[in-house]
């Protein structure tokens, strides 16, 4: 059994598990943090991100004036943004038979696999996160296409022009594997190919292993996944959650048993606890709009905006923001409110109750009946006949390089008054906000990742107790910027195995058993012999039949006789002759018993010799040898055959025959 890891970055997870002759991919996340290289993606004409001068080496030797720009002391690439994709090289990906998705976040690579690799096989995923996942990848697509660059960049990314690049573009990994964005036709073609799954649901795979999907309580339709055969279990933990939000909670007892528990998708924020991020969002969202400033929360269109939103709906009426406008600006905004209050069964138990009064299960909607929220495609049309201000705007990408983000940063960035609000946790917001200095509104981080932190996933690994742990590097020693705190790493007894881009792992367990059937017709045929009490036995000669990874015992065909013809043909092929299975013999030869029996057929002069394994019988005046060993009998005796089959009998006298 063999893992193979395609991914550097421990929350956008893609490995390759190859088990029992079956290939399975286990999620295909993109890494969306190479877009911070590239500048902003401005959907009116900004005359300052125009007008920056080009990067030219120190010595003037290298001049990539129209792929790079310096931009407030740093250089960015010039073109449409791209991502990195999983690793393609280190195994051929059109042999894979299945991907299995965990949640709407680490599915963003799909339509690189799926339709540029040769891939024939099936994805599995549950029915929240195709139709989440499905809006996000449309969101990522009309950001990019809304705003075509004319020029691609290439030439920074050769090795040794990169080598004398300034830093972070210096180093930046994998720059050869980073493409741009797919198109709508890869995203259609891509989900065609995604097989509906609910939690606990059993999915065969080709009958060598079943995978269920399970609650993981971190998003909508968020799984953990179990792949088992009859007596091998791996489990497959990726994103999360023990804290009550708003998906179903998570399901830990059935992750017990594991042979190995492959663990992903750990919180990015380990020191940041959720509540009080939600408590700090809440206190500056507020005193920034008393001010007479307006607010800026870049975010994803599901999700976090999810709570955010229930968390001010509470919140609006106690701090006198009830006239405060709210807006949310996505090409899926309304696609994404509308999808999470239909998706009732996948919710936690209190929303779910909340279905059948009947009642909306996420507040928000009573935020759009009240006019306190509105949502728009874009800033073009409606919006900017409806928009005052002050105001609080969601919208995206929280990369700040694309999207209705951008606008809002160069229409608001130079007033002290207002504020952005930094809630994802996926990018670092000073490298975010860098093509935008210097900038006068106020920064404020408030990063909330409900997945595990270390703490609550050490407690779960001593419940579930799995014989081996495979994780991420990076969870098997403290951060760089905190190199003191061996709390934020996982320590366990025996240690994890790490894992990194472009790893293969041999995983520390055989397989061996193997589960066969037998036909009804040839277990009535069975004689069991009891061969101690509450012990008995029965000997099998059948045929095997192995298909479809299922072994199947049946009755020994019998031979049909051979049709008598008056003239006699040469028989081309023979069948072959079945013989009768000899019968299997148990028990032990006792010595004394033995002795005396030999004493009674005349063989009286035994000469008795101990062994490591038993006993050797010297018959003096026959010249011959017996060995008694536990699991066998050996008789020598040169050309006296009468004398060998004569011992034989009285030896088998001891044995039980089954």
């Amino acid at each position: 059994m063999k893992l193979y890891c395609l991914s550097g970055h421990p929350t956008l997870p893609c490995n390759v598990l190859k088990f029992k002759s079956t290939t399975i991919m286990l999620d295909c996340g993109l890494d969306t943090t190479s877009v911070l290289q590239f500048l902003p993606l401005p959907l009116v004409h900004s005359p300052r991100l125009s007008k920056l001068p080009g990067w030219v080496s120190k010595d003037g030797t290298i001049n990539l004036e129209k792929e790079l720009k310096e931009c407030a002391g740093r250089v960015f690439v010039d073109s449409q943004p791209e991502f990195c994709l999983p690793e393609r090289e280190l195994l051929d990906l059109s042999t894979i038979d299945v991907i299995l998705i965990s949640n709407y976040h680490c599915m963003m690579a799909l339509p690189y696999i799926t339709e540029h690799t040769g891939f024939t096989g099936s994805v599995y995923a549950t029915e929240p996160t195709l139709q989440i996942g499905r809006l996000l990848m449309e969101e990522l697509v009309n950001f990019m296409e809304r705003v075509p660059k004319a020029q691609s960049a290439t030439c920074w990314k050769n090795k040794e022009i990169q080598r004398v690049l300034p830093g972070p573009l210096k180093d930046a990994v994998e720059v050869s594997t980073w493409k741009t964005c797919y198109s709508i036709q890869d995203v259609n073609s891509a989900l065609s190919k995604v097989q509906l799954v609910g939690y606990s649901q059993k999915v065969e795979l080709f009958g060598a292993v079943q995978v269920t999907p399970l609650s993981s309580g971190y998003s909508l339709g968020s799984s953990n996944w179990i792949i088992q055969s009859h007596y091998e279990k791996v489990s497959y933990v990726s994103g999360s959650s023990l804290l009550t939000t708003h998906p179903q909670p998570m399901d830990q007892s059935s992750l017990k048993n594991s042979d190995v528990l492959i663990l992903t998708g750990l919180t990015q924020m380990p020191t940041a606890n959720p509540d009080g991020m939600l408590g700090d969002f809440c206190s500056n969202l507020a005193m920034t709009i008393r001010a007479g400033g307006n607010v800026l929360v870049p975010c994803y269109s599901s999700g976090v905006i999810y709570d955010l939103l229930e968390c001010l709906y509470q919140f609006i009426e106690n701090a006198n923001l009830g006239s405060t406008p709210f807006y949310f600006i996505s090409p899926v905004a309304n696609s994404s409110l509308e999808f999470s209050q239909i998706f009732a069964e996948w919710l936690c138990h209190n929303k779910q109750s909340k279905v059948y009064l009947p009642e909306p299960p996420f507040p928000h909607a009573e935020l759009i009946q009240t006019n306190k929220l509105k949502h728009y495609p874009s800033i073009h049309g409606d919006f900017s006949t409806d928009f005052r201000q002050p105001c609080v705007v969601f919208t995206g990408h929280p990369s700040l390089r694309f999207g209705d983000v951008v606008h809002f940063m160069e229409l608001w960035g130079k007033s002290s008054l207002n504020t952005i609000i930094f809630t994802e946790p996926d990018f670092s917001y000073l490298d975010a906000l860098a093509p935008y200095q210097p900038l006068a509104m106020k920064c404020v981080y408030c990063p909330i990742d409900t997945r595990l932190n270390f703490h609550q996933v050490s407690k779960l690994l001593k419940e579930v107790q799995p014989l081996h742990v495979v994780c991420p590097e990076q969870y098997t020693q403290p951060p760089p910027a905190q190199s003191h705190r061996s709390d934020l790493m996982l320590e366990l007894q025996p240690p994890p195995m790490p894992y990194r881009r472009c790893s293969v792992l041999g995983l520390p367990f055989r397989r061996r058993y193997e589960r066969i059937h037998l036909l009804p017709e040839l277990a009535k045929s069975l004689v069991p012999s009891e061969i101690k009490p509450g012990v008995s036995l029965a000997t099998v000669s059948a045929v095997l039949q192995s298909k479809d990874n299922k072994h199947v015992l049946q009755p020994v065909p019998k031979l049909p006789p051979l049709p008598l013809t008056k003239k006699r043909k040469r028989v081309v092929e023979e069948p072959p002759e079945v013989l009768a299975p000899k019968p299997l013999l148990s028990g032990s030869v006792p010595l004394e018993g033995f002795l005396a029996m030999l004493h009674k057929h005349g063989i009286t002069e035994v000469k008795v010799e101990e062994t490591a394994d038993g006993h050797i019988l010297h018959l003096q005046a026959e010249d011959s040898l017996i060995q008694l060993e536990e699991d066998g009998t050996h008789i020598v005796c040169d050309n006296n055959e009468a004398l060998r089959t004569t011992l034989r009998d009285l030896v088998l006298r001891f044995l039980m025959k089954l």
